[in-house]
């Protein structure tokens, strides 16, 4: 069976039929028993974001708890990658991009899987960094999340200094935040997916599958429904449905606390947003075509005027201003 899996892991390279995220490129293989996704860690993603366990061993854990995930069928070392059952269906945000309102059974789903996630036993997850903060430190679980923000900030001042600058990115961009983890509401940890967003949801037959768990963490069920809120940018009235259903449906230990506590959350995300936004898109700015490029600048404004908010500035980032600032990048 090795030289089979070898040989789906040389299809999926040779493949130009391929969906990229920033971590993995996910590539769907035909086999006699039916299709496959073959994942493929991109070597050169640069670390963004809080990472603590291999998604094998997530989805392995999360197999008895959760049912609409992917099955994991194969691991391999070296090279490394991982095979999943492949799941048919259209993703969310190809009918539903950011900011619009998305069909009701999504909502659902997502505070089920929420449930289910904060159901599963801590004897049943993946051993934790031994640094990792207790259950019920919300405080400490804030400030490890905003220590790799700050350490993403400055290892990329040097190259962004300037651009930062012009954004409006104060010299520290943590201080409002910073102040006040000390005031979150104690939490028991739950097991969290950490990356609940449109193009990680497929919807079929009227049911959402999640998928990319290599952010999972175990964590304050707070920030799950915040980064949610976050990245989904859900209209109004749909996420006060989210969050009506969220406290309705999880464990009252997991939903406690005030608004505040979730405001602060995605004060951090919004922060974080802008500075590693910054980075992966004038990255990606250079060898996109023009409608791209002013998509991605669009987006990024509105990241950085959410993120200006937090600091106390006024939200008048243009996409000018934002391809100005960006222009060396654009010419590359």
């Amino acid at each position: 069976m090795t030289s089979t899996w070898r040989t789906l892991y040389e299809q999926a390279l040779a493949s130009e039929d391929a969906a990229a995220g920033y971590y993995n490129r996910n590539v769907g293989v035909r086999t006699p028993e039916g299709k496959v996704n073959v994942r493929i860690p991109l070597a050169a993603a640069d670390v963004m974001d809080v990472r603590i366990w291999r998604e094998e061993d997530v989805l392995a854990c999360i197999g008895p708890y959760v049912g609409q995930a992917p099955g994991l069928r194969h691991v391999s070392e070296d090279p490394r990658f991982q095979v999943h059952h492949f799941i048919e269906g259209r993703v969310l945000d190809s009918f539903c991009p950011r900011g619009s309102a998305v069909p009701a059974h999504v909502m659902t789903d997502v505070v089920a899987l929420m449930d289910q996630l904060a159901r599963i036993p801590a004897e049943k997850t993946p051993a934790r960094p031994p640094d990792w903060p207790e259950s019920g430190d919300s405080a400490g679980f804030g400030r490890l999340l905003a220590g790799l923000t700050r350490r993403i900030h400055t290892t990329h001042l040097g190259e962004y200094g300037d651009v930062f600058a012009a954004f409006g990115i104060p010299a520290q961009p943590l201080a409002v935040v910073d102040a006040l983890w000390d005031g979150l509401t104690s939490r028991p940890f739950v097991m969290l997916h950490a990356d609940l967003h449109r193009k990680n949801m497929i919807v079929s037959d009227a049911a959402t599958w999640f998928l990319d768990w290599e952010l999972a963490l175990w964590g304050d069920p707070m920030y799950e429904i915040a980064i949610h809120f976050h990245k989904m940018d859900y209209p109004d009235e749909q996420r006060t449905e989210v969050l009506r259903q969220w406290r309705d449906r999880l464990p009252p230990q997991c939903t406690a606390g005030p608004h505040t506590d979730l405001d602060l959350y995605m004060a951090h995300e919004r922060v974080k947003s802008a500075i590693v936004d910054t980075i992966r898109y004038s990255k990606q700015l250079g060898p996109a075509a023009p409608p791209e490029r002013d998509f991605l600048i669009g987006r990024l404004a509105k990241k950085l005027n959410a993120a200006r908010r937090v600091w106390g500035s006024p939200p008048d980032m243009t996409p000018q201003r934002v391809a100005a600032a960006l222009a060396p990048w654009l010419e590359r």
